[in-house]
């Protein structure tokens, strides 16, 4: 760690339902970028809001980013009854093979309310779309958290989430660049390696992203192309994240890792942080809460560089000149449920 002016960069997560003393104290003194919020930190809609406002001011900035995944189906962190069960992703998809136009405006419209709930808490930035394309053999972990198996329908329906969330002032992240949808394996648990050639990945998983690669935020996939780098996933190689994400795929926005605290990485947190760094990350993300871990994490962490932080500042200029859809929440929600019949 330096002391350079900029937060390091590094998203925490959080324990509880509210900071620790000690929590309080080590964000005051590395100032990480943002914070990451699961369900063990989410009870009502006042105490998440508090905890929001709470990091805020333990890192001297009053819009520092606040992350969350609220994709949908089983992964939300914001459930009943305090908050809206959004339906699976698949269900779009779904409906998109009878109705593309209306399935359009149904992940737009979801997507638009779940915002509204995200924007209430503080909540600034949403790790969602999911834009993998899942393969018939590959691991369940990703399933039904993709707009399907089709291209363009994964296109389409990713592109209209993404609006509605800008739309209702949330920067959207896409993941798992640059694909996920071929893993035999969950990263949460292993290292996935994926063994097609660079010709049927440029082919299929890479072009969701190349399709929305103007987002301004995406996540990295901790998994193995071995026609790229054999030895390196994703989130820790240079080659992957300069030479597909970059440049073959176009995406110039902040690049996240995903959770370094998975079993798909090796070494202690403070080595994942410091390799997924040099790779090209701009930030690491720890999710754990666990205070020993992040300070290890911390330890292998620099203040955000000047393209990072500049990455940052565009995204943030992006949302502030995207229109706000201010369709009233009764009319947006009954709607919805019309589509979804």
């Amino acid at each position: 760690m330096s002391t350079n002016k900029n937060p390091l960069a590094l998203i925490v997560g959080c324990l509880g339902q509210s900071l620790s003393d000690d929590e309080r104290r080590f964000f005051e003194r590395i100032n990480p970028v943002g914070l990451i919020l699961f369900t063990r930190n989410c009870q009502t809609p006042e105490q998440v809001f508090d905890l929001v406002q709470d990091f805020r001011k333990c890192v001297h900035r009053s819009n520092a980013p606040v992350l969350i995944d609220q994709e949908g189906g089983r992964v939300q962190r914001l459930r009943p009854p305090h908050w809206r069960a959004a339906p699976s992703p698949a269900r779009f998809a779904e409906l998109y093979t009878n109705n593309p136009d209306e399935a359009r405006e149904a992940a737009y419209l979801n997507a638009l309310l779940i915002a509204r709930e995200l924007s209430e808490l503080g909540i600034t930035v949403n790790c969602a779309p999911v834009l993998d394309i899942p393969q018939r053999d590959a691991h369940e972990i990703i399933g039904d958290r993709a707009y399907g198996n089709n291209l363009q329908t994964i296109v389409d329906l990713g592109r209209s989430v993404c609006n509605g969330l800008m739309a209702g002032k949330v920067l959207p992240v896409i993941k798992h660049i640059p694909g996920h949808g071929r893993a035999k394996a969950d990263s949460h648990e292993q290292l996935p390696i994926i063994e097609s050639s660079l010709r049927a990945l440029s082919k299929t998983d890479f072009q969701p992203f190349q399709c929305l690669s103007d987002i301004p935020w995406a996540m990295s996939a901790h998994v193995v192309y071995a026609a790229l780098d054999s030895q390196r996933p994703a989130t820790t190689s240079d080659v992957i994240i300069n030479e597909v994400i970059r440049d073959r795929i176009g995406f110039s926005g902040v690049l996240i890792s995903d959770d370094i605290g998975m079993k798909a990485l090796s070494g202690s947190c403070e080595d994942r942080a410091r390799r997924s760094l040099r790779a090209g990350c701009d930030i690491v993300l720890h999710c754990s809460g666990k205070l020993v871990e992040m300070k290890s994490a911390a330890r292998g962490c620099r203040p955000l560089l000047s393209i990072a932080m500049e990455r940052i500042n565009t995204s943030e200029r992006l949302l502030a000149k995207t229109i706000e859809d201010k369709t009233p929440e009764e009319l947006a929600s009954e709607r919805l449920k019309a589509l979804l019949k």
